[in-house]
């Protein structure tokens, strides 16, 4: 039993069943026993790999496109460039490398980093070091300064805690966690049906809602909206309403039980594109997208890149650039390439910005 699944436990059995978002929470960023407080999960060693790690093609191309949004912001002197979940600080460090291309950008921005746990702290730290510039690092995005802003969110939020919902004869019940045999965690449902939640649906179906996720996108938003700038989300999901669950937890690049050992595996859920595109409208700003991660990196000249790339390689390198390229932005279905598919690229702006690169014929 790890340390946080006894801490769960005695907390069912002094307040009773918690809900799918309240277990997410604890075991992804409880602050000693939670996923992320003390291990970097991210390569071939860790439990997953993202596409900042695949090749530096992916994290280049955005700081260019970071570039272009802010000559489209009318060339402010001072900007933050935020990233919400850096990771080791790779996608950072291959985008502020590519900025230098465009010397006014790359001295007009304030790098800020929203990560909460110390460890990874320390590797983007390490990271970025090179690049002779302060970085400010925040817990939440509260703390974010006010004013023009490009804000980065690769893979971020489908780490955000979901709730689920089942429907049942009586209306719909919030799925829970309690105990089981020999005080195994397990899943169960709420005895009473959830006020307000009128919504049609068969037995047994179930909603998965990202309520934090919404919330989020809606301070963000708010925030492009009056300040100035724009939001890149880039992330797994569905772009239509969808009814069903998607939690899942991955353990050394393998899928295992969400509810064994918590704090030892990563926790997901799909991203609903659908829900966070509705709250960055209502907070004020233009949507645009979602398009497929392959499509839009395509737009972008990623394999004029990965071309410019081979010239200079080896044969070994040049077939990591075509493995890659594969992998990011191909087009083979049943291939590594369903990343490109099954991956979601959308942008957020202020009010009259204008269709970001990547997104000229995909409006909101």
């Amino acid at each position: 039993m790890t340390p946080l699944e006894q801490f769960i436990r005695e907390m069912i059995l002094a307040e009773g069943p918690i809900s799918v978002e309240t277990f997410m929470s604890l075991a992804l960023n409880h602050p000693v026993h939670g996923y992320y407080a003390s291990r970097i999960p991210l390569g071939a060693e860790g439990d997953f790999i993202t596409a900042p790690e695949i090749s530096q093609m992916f994290g280049e191309l955005i700081g260019l496109w970071c570039a272009a949004v802010w000559q489209a912001m009318g060339k402010p002197r001072t900007f933050r460039l935020a990233e919400l979940g850096p990771g080791r600080g790779t996608l950072m460090a291959d985008a502020l490398r590519a900025a230098r291309a465009v010397p006014e950008f790359s001295s007009a921005l304030d790098v800020h980093l929203v990560e909460t746990s110390a460890v990874l702290q320390e590797a983007q730290r390490k990271k970025l070091s090179g690049f002779g510039r302060p970085i400010s690092w925040h817990k939440t995005i509260d703390s974010l300064p006010h004013g023009p802003a490009i804000v980065i969110a690769n893979e971020f939020f489908d780490c955000l805690p979901v709730r689920h919902f089942i429907r049942q004869a009586d209306g719909w019940h919030e799925r829970v966690i309690g105990l089981g045999q020999e005080n195994h965690l397990c899943f169960g449902l709420a005895p009473e049906p959830v006020l307000g939640l009128d919504t049609p649906g068969a037995a047994g179906e179930v909603i998965e809602a990202g309520f934090a996720a919404a919330r989020l996108m809606t301070e963000l938003a708010a925030r492009i909206s009056s300040g100035g700038g724009a939001a890149l989300i880039i992330d797994y999901g569905y772009d239509r309403p969808a009814r069903g669950e998607t939690l899942q937890a991955v353990r050394s690049h393998r899928f295992d039980d969400p509810l064994r050992e918590p704090g030892e595996a990563d926790l997901t859920a799909h991203v609903d594109f659908c829900a966070l595109s509705s709250a960055a409208r209502t907070a004020g700003a233009d949507v645009y997208g979602p398009v497929q991660q392959g499509i839009w990196l395509t737009r972008l000249g990623i394999y004029e890149r990965a071309a410019a790339l081979k010239k200079n390689a080896n044969g070994r390198e040049r077939v990591a650039i075509d493995e890659a390229l594969l992998r990011l932005a191909g087009r083979e279905a049943g291939s590594p390439a369903d990343m490109a598919r099954l991956f979601k690229v959308l942008a957020v702006t202020q009010k009259g910005l204008g269709a970001p690169p990547g997104f000229e014929t995909a409006p909101g």
